[in-house]
């Protein structure tokens, strides 16, 4: 039995001004479906979603909901005129016997409902709207951000909730492991295009990489056509062309539509540079804590920093995490013990709240008036890595144009306020990152980005982040704020840490099961408890090959694409083209595979060691 729609966009087109955001945008959505709304920073994911709920009026096309529907949208900045609390007005539209569900909803987002909107902070005011739109479960929901501002635990609960919920909904988030958990299906919003995957999200990167290898190929066969149809223009006799008009217009054709083409965007050339090498121990902390009055926010805590850590904090909003991170880094005193601070550190700071930036400077000042990257006598360039860049080229490598340079800080969106501060960040050399709620609002390809850059990161890493697939990425130790002044360290990253917890629930659970055996044989520690692995015979064979491996393969893949650069080569030698196209995905898909390997085996040869 098909399903019933419960929103139908048709021929949809938006402009303001310059080029469209939409163009002919066709989409439906059905009762139940439960989607991700994905796209770079920028690409009009929230207008998208505005035109949907009826917000914005589109130029042209048709926005039609079936009688008896009901869309429901988070607003991200609501308007609070006329309530007293943020209570009265997560529950406005509710009948008094109905108010509990602004309850059970402001108790799972951790809201307190008695807060004046007037000193309420903007994380609360738009947990206000999320309260408001899951207590009127309408059929639709349309989620635009909808973990910005929650913690691990508010997030888990709204999973659960979306997860029992009957309503349809679509998700613009940037936290993959909340999009893999919820959505079984994809809309993808590329270059003013919305293309629909029907599969888990999981599925999402290999099918838009499969898009744009099929894009890719198209565009390198319709400039070898009109390479070939050129060359025949220029040097055909006089009077066949004069007989092959029809070819010379169709030469045209296909030069318009090669220029019709939109570049799909690059991702920022974001790189990071290692600043001279700090000493092992970077930062030990010895019994140290912190409390404000009677509210104890860290009781005696330890630990041991070392270069080339990767250290997550995690816990509540409010569990101390930042507090923790400036005790560390020696940006506020403990109350009790000491920290001590490496030789040579050279630290960058990512603060959540952006409050480096200067929301009324332009983009060109704010990097141009920091000390750290200024170019003694010049107006017009940023000290990049030690080497003098233009304002407007550098701002290119992060993904803005030359319009956006004299624009206000306070004009930008989140994802992009945050790729000008990494900008900032990333002009100078460190060998300490400091990155608190890095990945708020960036894009799902701009987050693998900067994954990546931190892996390559020879320094030492510290992060507070709620964001879980991030941190099972990035971390290599994760130190969890529990409440009530207690911190514990685990091993690894989120799921790591997870997987520990219940290793040692089960551990007491068996230990309080059992009847006391003075004697008893201590039970062999698992490497979460503090064993090491130890590699195989073979395995450490493997990983003293696999360097040479990996070598020959990329050697390899080098031959291959010097091969397949030749434009000729398709229409010369088609098998021969074919052949190396194939090699080259195979050894592609080996190097891949080896690089893993060597990755896995290196780690766990650091482990035993």
């Amino acid at each position: 039995m098909a399903r019933a729609p419960l929103l139908q966009l048709s021929d949809i087109s938006l402009t303001f001004g310059g080029d469209p955001i939409f163009s002919d945008l066709s989409l439906v959505v059905q009762e139940a479906d439960r989607l991700a709304l994905v796209g770079r920073n920028g690409s009009g994911k929230s207008t998208l979603m505005k035109v949907m709920a009826g917000l914005t009026l589109p130029d042209r096309g048709r926005v039609v909901t079936p009688d008896g529907v009901r869309v429901g949208y988070m607003e991200q900045d609501p308007d609070f005129k006329g309530f007293a609390t943020l209570g009265d007005f997560a529950g406005a539209t509710l009948d008094p016997a109905e108010v509990w569900r602004v309850e059970a909803a402001a108790e799972g987002l951790k809201l307190r409902l008695e807060a004046e909107p007037g000193r309420a902070s903007g994380g609360e005011r738009r947990r206000a709207a999320l309260a408001r739109l899951l207590a009127e479960a309408p059929e639709l929901m349309l989620l635009d951000e909808p973990t910005n501002h929650l913690d691990v635990e508010a997030i888990g609960w709204l999973e659960r909730a979306l997860m029992e919920s009957r309503a349809g909904f679509v998700l613009i988030s940037h936290d993959r492991a909340f999009l893999t958990a919820l959505a079984r299906g994809t809309l993808w919003l590329d270059r003013s295009v919305v293309r629909r995957m029907d599969q888990p999200f999981g599925n999402y990167e290999s099918w838009r990489d499969k898009i744009w290898e099929e894009e890719d190929q198209s565009r390198h066969k319709l400039d070898r056509k009109i390479k070939a149809e050129a060359r025949w223009a220029v040097e055909g006799i006089s009077a066949r062309r004069k007989r092959n008009q029809g070819r010379v217009r169709a030469l045209a054709e296909l030069r318009a539509e090669r220029a019709g083409q939109i570049r799909r965007q690059g991702a920022a050339e974001m790189v990071l540079e290692a600043g001279s090498q700090s000493g092992k121990r970077v930062i030990e902390a010895r019994g140290i804590s912190k409390a404000y009055g009677d509210q104890v926010i860290l009781k005696p805590f330890d630990l041991r920093i070392l270069r080339g850590d990767r250290v997550a904090f995690v816990g509540p909003n409010g569990a101390g995490k930042t507090t923790l991170l400036n005790l560390l880094t020696g940006q506020l005193a403990p109350d009790t013990g000491e920290v001590i601070l490496g030789t040579g550190i050279e630290m960058a700071v990512f603060d959540q709240t952006r409050a480096q930036l200067d929301p009324e400077a332009t983009l060109w000042d704010s990097l141009t008036s920091d000390p750290l990257n200024r170019v003694s006598g010049s107006s017009d360039q940023v000290l990049v890595r030690g080497q003098p860049k233009h304002v407007v080229g550098y701002l290119k490598e992060f993904l803005f144009d030359e319009r956006q340079a004299r624009a206000p800080v306070k004009s930008l969106s989140g994802g992009e306020k945050a790729r000008l501060l990494l900008a900032r960040i990333m002009a100078r050399s460190s060998n300490l990152l400091v990155l608190d709620e890095p990945t708020n609002d960036l894009d799902i390809e701009t987050l693998d980005l900067l994954q990546d850059i931190l892996g390559e990161y020879p320094g030492t890493v510290l992060l507070v982040s709620h964001d879980r697939d991030f941190i099972d990425r990035v971390a290599s130790v994760t130190i969890s704020l529990e409440g009530e002044g207690r911190a514990v360290a685990f091993a690894g990253g989120w799921t790591d840490m997870q997987a520990q917890r219940q290793e040692n629930s089960g551990e007491q659970e068996a230990a309080a099961a059992s009847s006391p055996r003075p004697a008893a044989r201590p039970a062999a520690k698992s490497k979460a408890q503090g064993g090491k692995p130890v590699l195989s015979f073979s395995e450490a064979h493997r990983l003293k090959v696999l360097p040479e491996e990996i070598a020959r393969l990329e050697a390899e893949i080098g031959k291959l694409a010097e091969l397949l650069s030749d434009p000729e080569l398709f229409t010369r030698e088609p098998v021969k083209f074919r052949k190396a196209t194939e090699a080259m995905a195979e050894r592609q898909a080996k190097l891949t595979a080896a690089e893993e390997e060597w990755l896995a085996l290196e780690e766990k040869a650091e482990a035993a060691s």
